[in-house]
Protein backbone atom coordinates (compact mmCIF):
# COMPACT_ATOMS: atom_id res chain seq x y z
CA UNK A 1 0.00 0.00 0.00
CA UNK A 2 1.21 3.59 -0.95
CA UNK A 3 1.81 6.33 1.59
CA UNK A 4 -0.18 9.14 0.60
CA UNK A 5 3.06 11.09 -0.27
CA UNK A 6 3.91 8.15 -2.49
CA UNK A 7 0.40 8.51 -4.31
CA UNK A 8 0.68 12.28 -4.94
CA UNK A 9 4.12 12.16 -6.63
CA UNK A 10 6.63 14.53 -6.64
CA UNK A 11 4.76 17.76 -4.56
CA UNK A 12 7.00 19.92 -6.20
CA UNK A 13 6.32 19.47 -9.46
CA UNK A 14 2.97 17.19 -10.65
CA UNK A 15 0.95 19.73 -10.12
CA UNK A 16 2.26 22.38 -12.30
CA UNK A 17 3.62 18.90 -14.94
CA UNK A 18 -0.21 18.36 -14.86
CA UNK A 19 -0.97 21.88 -16.26
CA UNK A 20 1.93 21.74 -18.59
CA UNK A 21 4.16 24.02 -16.66
CA UNK A 22 7.35 23.75 -15.20
CA UNK A 23 7.93 24.13 -11.67
CA UNK A 24 9.26 27.53 -12.30
CA UNK A 25 6.68 29.43 -14.79
CA UNK A 26 4.19 27.61 -12.07
CA UNK A 27 5.39 29.41 -9.60
CA UNK A 28 6.02 32.66 -10.89
CA UNK A 29 2.49 32.58 -12.10
CA UNK A 30 1.33 31.68 -9.02
CA UNK A 31 3.37 34.38 -6.53
CA UNK A 32 2.27 37.23 -9.52
CA UNK A 33 -1.39 35.91 -8.64
CA UNK A 34 -0.90 35.72 -4.81
CA UNK A 35 0.65 39.40 -4.89
CA UNK A 36 -2.62 40.69 -7.00
CA UNK A 37 -4.48 39.05 -4.47
CA UNK A 38 -2.96 41.04 -1.42
CA UNK A 39 -2.79 44.29 -3.38
CA UNK A 40 -6.45 43.89 -3.09
CA UNK A 41 -6.88 42.92 0.09
CA UNK A 42 -4.68 45.90 1.14
CA UNK A 43 -7.19 47.88 -1.02
CA UNK A 44 -10.09 46.54 0.44
CA UNK A 45 -8.98 47.18 3.85
CA UNK A 46 -8.36 51.09 3.23
CA UNK A 47 -11.46 51.18 1.70
CA UNK A 48 -13.79 49.83 4.40
CA UNK A 49 -11.97 52.66 6.80
CA UNK A 50 -12.24 55.28 3.71
CA UNK A 51 -15.20 54.08 1.60
CA UNK A 52 -15.05 56.59 -0.98
CA UNK A 53 -11.46 55.08 -1.85
CA UNK A 54 -10.92 51.42 -4.23
CA UNK A 55 -14.51 50.73 -4.63
CA UNK A 56 -14.29 48.77 -7.36
CA UNK A 57 -10.41 47.85 -7.02
CA UNK A 58 -10.72 44.44 -5.55
CA UNK A 59 -13.96 43.03 -7.80
CA UNK A 60 -11.96 44.21 -10.97
CA UNK A 61 -8.75 41.92 -9.64
CA UNK A 62 -11.17 39.04 -8.78
CA UNK A 63 -12.94 39.31 -12.36
CA UNK A 64 -9.62 39.64 -13.65
CA UNK A 65 -7.70 36.72 -11.96
CA UNK A 66 -10.96 34.62 -12.92
CA UNK A 67 -10.44 35.06 -16.28
CA UNK A 68 -7.10 34.64 -17.01
CA UNK A 69 -7.24 31.48 -14.98
CA UNK A 70 -10.31 30.32 -16.90
CA UNK A 71 -8.48 31.32 -20.21
CA UNK A 72 -5.39 28.89 -18.75
CA UNK A 73 -7.81 26.19 -17.97
CA UNK A 74 -9.69 26.45 -21.53
CA UNK A 75 -5.46 25.99 -22.84
CA UNK A 76 -5.19 23.03 -20.82
CA UNK A 77 -7.04 20.01 -21.15
CA UNK A 78 -5.62 18.49 -17.95
CA UNK A 79 -6.66 21.16 -16.13
CA UNK A 80 -7.82 19.79 -12.68
CA UNK A 81 -11.08 20.76 -10.49
CA UNK A 82 -9.92 23.05 -7.79
CA UNK A 83 -10.11 21.77 -4.12
CA UNK A 84 -11.27 24.05 -1.77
Amino acid sequence: MKRPMEKMGNPFTAHPRALGMTWLSHGVGALGIGGRLIVAGAACLVHAVVPALFTQTAGRTVMALADHMNQRKSNCPNWPDYEI
